[in-house]
């Protein structure tokens, strides 16, 4: 049969029987419906009425018992009334009842009108007695007739609401007779029309008609379907169609994979590209704010712009008070909401702080966060308290207020960027801690700067007092040869030359105090902050600690240089020969040097050739002079090499050569003695490019001769130059003694010149971490800047430091504490010196053998031992090393 006609003859044969099925259904429907219409708009309408009756019946009553329960004073109106309305919904109700009575109900409700008209009668000559104010006569017709007529009323209205109740049942139960037999025969055109129904299902089926159909729909549709991640599933049959209802499935079960993988790609891409843009912003934003408070503004406005917040406040915690302030608010209505500062641990941003957590809370109440706008206050809905990190540490907190929840993205952004928060804070208030440092840099800079010009003026003057010294020994000499009989006057004027000697030695002594002692907390200070063990400091600023350290450095050594030439001046400077191992003296140079030739991209190279014949000679000396001349190599070479060449200078000469050379700037042949001179260099003008005070090479010079030798110099203008410094192999004492005879010669004129220290110090710059943790050192000192200086450092080892400013107050720290291990002595104060504080110090009971570590800024010899005979323990010279000040007091408490 065609598939048209299948159709044709299925369809017609279902549908006749549909049509059946729903016109008996009809059928039924309408007799059930007419015998509940009956039940609602009779039976219940009547009982409702009834029940309508009796709550008013109720009402007359309670208002007549209220009236009589009333002052005699009170009108009753209102109640009277009441009464009169209640009677007339009685009237219309049983007139609406008499209206809707069958024969069955006429005599019940006739009885419940007599009934009620017999109590209205009585109701109303009671109400006359009442507004009669006959109140006695009222209650009396009331107790004598009331119960009565209330009880025939009611018992006529139970007859009323029993007999339509008894009604209203038997139309249910008719009701649901009817209901029953519909079910019936509605289940039997039910199931005929399902079996038939099966049958012709059955039959259409095998024409295929309904799978087909169903797939080709699917197919032509599933381009344009809305939703591409659900897409419609077909039923799988078993024959030919259900394979490609299968395929489709799992085209579509493919298609929804892949199309939702991409749009989550795609949503996840744009959240992430959204998030980087937005964290680089950060950076960029901030890049030139200097000023917290401007950071602070800056920041809550552009973070509650970025994810829409409708108010935010901005937190940090105060180094000073570690209290936690309120720095910036956006949004604000100018009177601040709650408090703006907190301790740690107080309120939700206290415990922010405390807790390094993230804080949500929503429906915050009115009391807690309100926006404020034109028309009004609004109640935020959420609330979000960000803590703000920094190298594991929470340093600040941002509270954003919402009309609406954040999203997932400005929750993730937000997370992000507290990170980024938290280091920008940190560079920017690092920043103006360094702007601070570098301020009061500048102050002791230019301080220095005022001691470096007197210590030039001084120097200047030196040098003249000595020339004059000098020209007056030379005529002192000359009278002695040519004028014997002038020994007395001779004798007299060397005596006025050893006491102005002296004079120089106190002025020099004087001078390296002077300048030693700011110069002390100015190197320790400085050191401290290079080596930066707290790590706060970036690399520009520990590039400014080591320019000062090194300044103070080089100021240092031009002190040194100053009183290392007059030392070999005055032939006082100490000569200890011993065997020196050139190898090793070598690799020491080039340990020294090479990093510094590397910087500057120069080949430095030191060789030694084999020498016959041992050098015995004084090592400190002789590394100081090689040192010398490699320096000056270094610093006036930009490019090319420095060589050392250690050689014999002839076979059996017994003469040792150390040649240094250079590609350097060179020297001018007229300009090669002028630079052995002190103070002198070879481009002497104000703008010279090399800096320096000129006394190197005079000190070489001097130490050379001291040594037995002597150097030679060869050079060329913009080529290099060579210096060679010569010593004998194998020398004695004696011999070294008579090559120097100029040196003996000037003894006697220079009899009381100063003795300069210039032993190094054993120390140890290893310490154990932990080490002097909890030791207790008393400081003694007149200046604050020492004391500042040398407890910053000992503070760094944990050191408990104590101090005093002259040595009576040190007396009565050490009366009152017991606790002190080691003190450290300055020599030159008010009132009561450091001699004589030791010495006082050794006679309290106790503290005879407590260390005593002795710090001054004086380098004469003998202080050394004045500070050992008045009681000190060791001896350290200013400026202090803090390295070798720390190693000798771990010795002293621990020895």
């Amino acid at each position: 049969m065609k598939l048209k006609n299948v159709l044709i003859l299925g369809i017609g044969s279902f549908l006749i029987l549909l049509i059946t099925v729903v016109i008996t259904g009809f059928y039924q429907m309408r007799v059930v419906n007419n015998e509940m219409v009956l039940i609602v708009n009779d039976r219940y309408q009547k009982v409702n009425l009834a029940k309508n009756i009796s709550i008013e019946l109720g009402n007359i009553t309670r208002n007549l018992r209220e009236i009589f329960l009333l002052n005699n004073q009170m009108a009753p109106t209102q109640y009277i009334e009441s009464i009169h309305n209640s009677n007339s919904q009685v009237i219309g109700n049983i007139s609406t009842l008499v209206g809707l009575s069958k024969s069955a109900e006429i005599d019940k409700v006739a009885q419940l009108r007599a009934s009620f008209e017999e109590y209205l009668n009585y109701e109303k000559q009671a109400i006359y007695l009442i507004e009669s104010n006959r109140i006695e006569e009222a209650k009396e017709l009331i107790l004598n007739s009331s119960n009565d007529k209330l009880e025939n009323l009611i018992r006529s209205l139970n007859d009323v609401n029993e007999l339509e109740e008894q009604l209203m049942n038997a139309s249910l139960s008719s009701s649901q007779n009817v209901f029953y037999k519909s079910k019936i025969i509605f289940a039997l055109y039910v199931l005929i029309g399902l079996i038939l129904g099966i049958i012709i299902s059955l039959w259409m089926l095998k024409a295929f008609l309904g799978d087909l159909g169903q797939l080709t729909k699917a197919m032509k549709g599933i381009t344009s379907y809305p939703d591409k991640t659900s897409l419609p599933r077909l039923n799988v049959s078993k024959n030919e169609l259900g394979e490609l209802s299968a395929v489709f499935n799992e085209m579509a079960g493919a298609l929804e994979i892949q199309t939702r993988q991409q749009s989550e790609s795609t949503q996840a891409l744009k959240v992430r590209n959204w998030l980087q843009s937005k964290v680089s912003e950060t950076h960029a934003l901030f890049q030139g704010v200097q000023k917290v408070e401007d950071f602070c503004s800056l920041l809550i406005h552009w973070v509650c712009q970025i994810v829409e917040s409708n108010y935010g406040n901005f937190y940090i915690r105060s180094n000073e008070t570690g209290t936690i302030k309120l720095m910036a608010s956006y949004a604000g209505d100018g009177q601040e909401i709650g408090t703006t500062e907190f301790k740690l641990g107080e309120g939700l941003i206290g415990q922010c702080f405390l807790e390094n957590r993230i804080i949500n809370l929503t429906e915050a109440s009115g009391q807690y966060i309100s926006i404020t706008t034109g028309l009004g206050q609004i109640i935020s809905k959420q609330i979000k308290l960000l803590p703000v990190e920094f190298e594991n540490q929470v340093v600040a907190v941002i509270e954003l207020a919402s009309l609406s929840e954040f999203s997932s993205k400005k929750r993730e952004f937000l997370e992000q960027v507290r990170w980024n928060i938290g280091i920008i804070q940190n560079r920017i208030q690092e920043h103006e801690h360094v702007q601070k440092l570098l301020k009061e840099s500048q102050i002791l800079t230019e301080e220095l700067q005022t001691q470096s010009e007197l210590l030039q003026t001084q120097q200047e003057e030196l040098k003249t007092f000595h020339e004059k010294l000098e020209e007056q020994y030379k005529e002192l000499e000359l009278k002695n040869i040519e004028l014997s009989q002038a020994k007395a006057n001779l004798e007299d004027q060397a005596r006025q030359l050893e006491s102005s000697s002296r004079y120089k030695s106190e002025f020099l002594s004087n001078m390296s105090h002077e300048l030693r002692t700011p110069l002390n907390s100015l190197l320790i200070l400085s050191k401290l902050l290079w080596e930066n063990k707290d790590r706060n400091l970036n690399s520009k600023q520990l590039e400014y600690a080591k320019t000062i350290w090194s300044s103070g450095n080089d100021l240092l050594q031009l002190i040194n240089d100053i009183l290392d030439l007059s030392k070999i001046e005055a032939g006082k400077l100490a000569v200890n020969r011993d065997e020196v191992i050139l190898t090793d003296l070598v690799k020491e140079l080039e340990r020294q040097f090479r990093p510094m030739s590397l910087e500057k991209g120069l080949d430095f190279r030191a060789e030694v050739n084999n020498i016959t014949y041992e050098l015995i000679t004084d090592r400190r000396l002789l590394k100081q002079i090689l040192a010398n001349l490699l320096s000056n190599a270094i610093k006036f070479t930009e490019q090319g090499y420095v060589r050392m060449h250690i050689q014999e200078r002839k076979p059996k000469d017994n003469m040792i050569a150390f040649h240094v050379t250079d590609s350097g700037i060179g020297i001018a042949e007229d300009n090669q003695d002028l630079i052995f001179e002190a103070f002198q260099q070879a481009d002497g003008t104000t703008s010279r490019k090399y800096g320096g005070t000129g006394l190197g090479l005079s000190i070489c010079r001097e130490l050379a001769a001291l040594l037995g030798g002597y150097i030679e110099l060869k050079s060329v203008e913009g080529k290099g130059s060579t210096f060679t410094l010569y010593l004998p192999g194998v020398t004695s004492d004696n011999s070294l003694a008579t090559s120097a005879p100029s040196l003996e010669t000037k003894q006697n004129f220079v009899n009381a010149a100063a003795k300069i220290v210039n032993e190094e110090d054993v120390f140890s710059k290893t310490a154990v971490p932990g080490e002097l943790m909890g030791r207790v050192v008393l400081v003694v000192d007149d200046d604050m800047r020492n004391i500042f200086a040398i407890s910053a450092a000992l503070e760094k080892a944990k050191v408990k430091v104590l101090y005093a400013e002259n040595g009576r107050e040190a007396l009565e720290k050490l009366k009152g504490n017991r606790d002190i291990e080691l003190i450290l002595m300055d020599i030159m104060m008010p009132e009561m010196d450091g001699y004589e504080t030791m010495i006082q110090i050794r006679g309290l009971p106790g503290y005879a053998q407590i260390p005593i570590i002795a710090l001054t800024a004086k380098a004469m010899k003998d202080d050394r031992e004045k500070c050992l005979e008045a009681g000190a323990s060791d001896y350290l010279s200013k400026p202090v090393d803090i390295d070798k000040l720390t190693s000798l007091i771990r010795v002293w408490l621990y020895r």
